[in-house]
């Protein structure tokens, strides 16, 4: 009978760097809120894992005085963990250099790391499961090779100095950690990639290779006199610890592989290629280093072929420990499921393949900065954008990938990583590769009502680009004024979901033809959404800031009581009601749109006037929040795939009267301000009342980002593609 290796176990992972840089430490644990929040641990309780990559850091425990650890906020979490029945793999440094008096090129830093360990294992005896050290290798290059982290040294003897000092902090650490509890597992992390290179500069290309399992050879031991790297450390004076080592080393009791699509990189002679961003050099060569995944045609193999690799070179238990992907929602979907098929493809040809990490379970901040500054947030597998996480889509499918669960639509789709326009560069074909079979699934397509509309142009534009299969309808396929068709429409269309950017969006001429306005925004919409909810097919639906009385002084958020003052405000009011108690429905209230796609916006019409030598007239005593088109659509659609539901507030999030928003756009199209012309109550042109004060805030996630890049975006697109526009009285909506 043939042997059948246990199931991969689902292990989860908080994003918990604690980096240092010139300006002092980045703590992910408190940027995340998880400082803060006991119960997220049953939370994750809740998805299924089995263990969780989870911070005992010597910065955080031990920052002052080593003799006098603090282990409360420790003992409460793990204490937690082990109630849910959830091993815990402890790491005590992540992406650091410890407490302030050390660092990674201190001689201290080894037997301080140590002393730690024995304290946390003299504290946490139970615990069986330990990284000391979170991607040595990695993290020896961004402080010591790069200089992006402390101690910020750009030498490599620097480098392997680093790299030595949390190796040996590793050994020691297990030692310290195994007198107390002998069974102890290392699970040994560092991020694994591959470099490819044209025949140039195949010679760096091959040191990379060969350098990029460097941490691991050292702890296996195999870093002896034989090893093609021992001349070249030694030469930096470091013989006598590599013997050490060898004559002492810590084998991983598993190897933990990260691996991102940016691991894999790509090194080009052909400087005038690339942009001068990817330029750099080793001293003999000048070179641009850039994504392979820009490059290569076929693209790398991604996890299968990092999988692969390690189990060929060490022949040990591998487990997945970071799987992460910050970009929309179905390219996270994807990403996931690829990489857990990945494992279980690898698992059936023989590899033991024990793990597979859902990392960043609170998402992470500012690795766009590579953590040297403020950067932006990304969402992982929950959102704490708003404080209390928020489950995304990720949740549900990491539930379901160890039980073989039915998976969401999108994620059977193929990631961006494998479409074409993945390819920024002149394409080469990657060495030893044959062409990736192009799947033939094909998932039910997005229903998206509204083909002449700037909102659904808009929603199909981006389908197209993230590889949404969707069915965009005029109002001869799918008329919402006739609500008895809707039924047979949606059973013949099977969308999975459906939005609505369809409807009366004339503000002032919804005063003489009331009627007809509320059949289109209401009663249409509504009867839409309960066929939908009928179906458990999950709705999309706009709504306006109009919906409220502009009494409040403060930005409105979405508990705020609705008191419209015009026909079209009511119509939305009134549509709002009529689907607060259906199920699987999402409702976005929104304002001021602007597009670079659409010439007869407030925004298009201001640049119109100014280009035409005119000034523009615009009120300054009514508040409203611009909504950017493009970031709209992206946030409406992540939402909607998570599965979000009730009322939700999307905007750029910076309340200001519209004369002050003209202003903005004059300043950063290079106009002069003073062109425009505030003036006092309504707009010319303007029969509808409008409230004075509807700035939007939100209770339920973060803003769409910065107005000011909002609008610098918008200009520079409008001037690249020199779309024509027209004024129209509407334009202020």
């Amino acid at each position: 009978m043939r042997y059948r290796m246990p199931q991969i176990e689902l292990w989860g992972g908080v994003e918990c760097t604690v980096n240092r840089t010139r300006d002092g430490y980045l703590d992910q644990t408190r940027l995340s809120g998880h400082h803060d929040r006991l119960s997220d641990l049953d939370r994750f309780a809740e998805i299924g894992f089995q263990a969780i990559r989870y911070p005992v850091l010597w910065e955080r425990v031990a920052s002052d005085d080593p003799a006098r650890p603090d282990w409360r906020w420790s003992d409460e979490r793990l204490g937690r963990l082990r109630e849910l029945g959830i091993r815990p793999i402890v790491g005590l440094v992540h992406h650091g250099s410890g407490p302030a008096r050390t660092n990674l090129l201190d001689p201290g830093f080894a037997p301080g790391l140590a002393h730690f360990a024995g304290q946390a294992a003299e504290r946490y005896p139970w615990i069986d499961a330990w990284t000391p050290i979170n991607e040595p290798l990695t993290t020896a290059r961004f402080s010591a090779l790069y200089g992006h982290w402390y101690p910020h040294a750009q030498d490599e003897g620097a480098f392997w100095l680093a790299l030595i000092n949390q190796v040996d902090a590793t050994r020691l650490a297990m030692q310290a950690v195994r007198r107390i509890n002998p069974s102890a597992q290392l699970i040994q992390t560092d991020d694994l990639g591959r470099t490819y290179a044209t025949t140039r500069l195949a010679e760096q290309a091959a040191f990379d290779n060969l350098r990029r399992w460097a941490g691991w050879d050292l702890l296996f031991g195999r870093v002896t006199r034989h090893h093609p790297l021992w001349e070249r450390l030694a030469g930096f004076g470091l013989e006598e610890r590599l013997q050490r080592i060898a004559d002492a080393p810590s084998p991983p009791d598993i190897v933990g592989v990260n691996h991102y699509l940016t691991s894999d990189r790509f090194l080009d002679h052909r400087l005038q290629l690339y942009p001068a961003s990817t330029h750099g050099g080793n001293g003999r060569a000048r070179y641009a280093d850039t994504e392979a995944i820009r490059v290569l045609d076929p693209p790398p193999a991604g996890f299968a072929g990092v999988i692969r690799e390690a189990w060929q070179r060490y022949r040990t238990p591998i487990a997945i420990t970071e799987v992460h992907n910050g970009c929309t929602r179905e390219e996270q979907l994807r990403w996931a499921a690829e990489t857990w098929d990945a494992a279980s493809a690898a698992r059936e040809e023989g590899v033991d393949v024990c793990a597979v990490t859902a990392w960043s379970l609170l998402g992470s901040h500012s690795w766009d900065t590579l953590l040297t500054s403020p950067g932006s947030y990304e969402t992982g597998v929950f959102d704490v954008s708003a404080g209390a996480p928020r489950p995304t889509a990720l949740a549900e499918l990491w539930r379901g990938l160890p039980l073989d669960a039915p998976r969401h639509p999108l994620a059977q789709e193929a990631g961006w990583w494998r479409r074409p326009q993945r390819l920024l560069h002149p394409p080469l074909p990657r060495p030893g590769s044959a062409p990736r079979q192009a799947s033939s699934h094909r998932a039910p397509p997005l229903l998206i009502c509204g083909s002449t509309g700037t909102l659904g142009q808009a929603f199909a534009a981006a389908c197209s680009v993230r590889n949404i299969h969707y069915v965009l309808t005029d109002r001869a396929m799918l008329d919402l004024e006739r609500p008895q068709d809707l039924p047979d429409r949606l059973e013949a269309i099977a969308p999975w979901a459906v939005i609505n950017a369809a409807g009366w969006v004339r503000v002032d001429d919804a005063e003489e033809a009331g009627e007809a306005c509320f059949r289109a925004n209401a009663t249409g919409a509504i009867a839409l959404a309960r066929a939908c909810s009928d179906r458990a097919i999950h709705y999309l639906g706009f709504s306006s800031d109009l919906v409220f009385g502009g009494e409040k002084k403060d930005p409105y958020i979405e508990s705020d009581p609705v008191a419209p003052c015009n026909a079209y405000g009511r119509s939305k009011a009134a549509m709002e009601a009529g689907c607060a108690a259906l199920d699987k429905v999402l409702i976005v209230r929104t304002a001021a749109f602007f597009s670079p796609h659409d010439p007869h916006n407030f925004a298009s019409a201001v640049l119109k006037s100014l280009a035409a030598n005119r000034p523009f007239s615009a009120p300054r005593d009514q508040l409203v929040t611009p909504t950017y088109v493009p970031q709209l659509v992206e946030a409406a659609v992540d939402l909607l795939i998570d599965g979000a539901t009730g009322l939700w507030h999307l905007s750029n999030g910076e309340p200001l009267s519209w004369a002050d928003f003209a202003e903005r756009i004059a300043v950063s199209a290079g106009y002069d301000p003073r062109r425009i012309e505030p003036i006092s109550g309504s707009a010319p042109g303007w029969r509808a009342p409008r409230p004075a004060s509807v700035g939007l805030a939100t209770s339920r996630g973060r803003p769409l980002g910065s107005l000011d890049a909002a609008i610098a975006q918008f200009v520079a697109v409008r001037a690249a593609s020199d779309v024509a526009c027209t004024p129209r009285l509407s334009a202020f909506g």
